[in-house]
C-alpha cells in the first residue's frame, strides 16, 4: 500500500500530516529516505524521526482542553507540544490543528482514516468557537462575518454566528482555513482577545479544565462515527 496510508493506519498521523513527514524528510524506509508515492508491504524498517514506527492494533480517542502556547503537533520542536502534556501510553496524534493561542477541544487518537475524514475540507464537518474581541463588536459585523468574507483570496462559507455579550459571540464553521476566525474578525476592524473551541461535530467540551484529557464515551464515538457514516 502507499507508504501514507501505512503510516495512517499505524497510528502514526493522517495521511496528509504523513505527506508532509515524507516530503521534509523526516521517514525513512530501510534506512532510506522515503519519497512520496511509495508503496510498502509493511515488512519493512520505517522510522519517523529515527523512531521505529509499529503498528498498533487497538484504536483509542480522547479528547482534550489545550491550553495557549501549546502547539498541536507530535514532531519534536522547540515549543510544547502536545505530547509534552499527556501521558497516554498508546501513541496518537492530534485530528487537525489549533494555533498556539487558541485554546479548547482538540481531538486525539491513532485512528488514521477517521483523522481523514474529519480533517479533508470536502466533508464540511463542523466546528463550533466561542470568540471574544476587544471592545463591543456591531451587530453588523456579525451579520457580515455570518455571510461571506474575503480572505486569502477567496470568499468564506456562511457560518453561523450567535451573540453572546457585547463583546462575544460563537460561531460554527464548515470550512477552515489558516487562521480563519481571526482574519474574519480583522476584516471587520476588530482584534481577537480570546478564541476558544468548544465543539466538533458531536463532540463537546463541556466543563473541562485547562489541560485536561478523557477517553470520548461510547456514546459519543458511535454518534462520532454515524455523523460521519463511518464504521467501527
Amino acid at each position: 500500500m502507499r507508504l501514507q496510508k501505512y503510516l495512517s493506519q499505524a497510528g502514526i498521523c493522517s495521511r496528509r500530516k504523513a505527506e508532509d513527514y515524507i516530503e521534509r524528510g523526516l521517514i525513512t524506509v530501510d534506512w532510506e529516505k522515503a519519497v512520496i508515492w511509495m508503496k510498502v508491504t509493511g515488512k519493512e524498517k520505517i522510522k519517523l524521526e529515527n523512531e521505529a514506527i509499529v503498528e498498533q492494533k487497538k484504536q483509542v480517542y480522547y479528547k482534550i482542553n489545550k491550553p495557549r502556547w501549546i502547539v498541536t503537533t507530535c514532531a519534536w520542536n522547540w515549543d510544547s507540544a502536545i505530547v509534552d502534556i499527556i501521558d497516554i501510553k498508546e501513541r496518537v496524534f492530534p485530528i487537525g490543528r489549533l494555533d498556539k493561542e487558541t485554546t479548547g477541544l482538540l481531538l486525539l487518537t491513532n485512528d488514521g482514516r477517521l483523522a481523514n475524514y474529519l480533517m479533508h475540507p470536502r466533508y464540511g464537518h463542523s466546528k463550533k468557537y466561542v470568540v471574544e474581541v476587544f471592545g463591543p463588536i456591531e451587530d453588523e459585523a456579525l451579520d457580515k462575518m455570518s455571510k461571506w468574507i474575503f480572505i486569502l483570496g477567496e470568499m468564506t462559507k456562511e457560518a453561523k454566528v450567535e451573540r453572546l455579550s457585547s463583546g462575544t459571540f460563537s460561531i460554527i464553521l464548515t470550512q477552515w482555513r489558516n487562521r480563519q476566525i481571526r482574519r474574519m474578525v480583522e476584516s471587520v476592524w476588530h482584534e481577537v482577545k480570546k478564541l476558544k473551541r468548544i465543539q466538533i461535530e458531536n463532540i463537546e467540551l463541556w466543563k473541562m479544565e485547562l489541560w485536561e484529557y478523557k477517553h470520548l464515551s461510547e456514546k459519543e464515538i458511535n454518534n462520532l462515527f454515524k455523523r460521519l457514516d463511518l464504521k467501527r
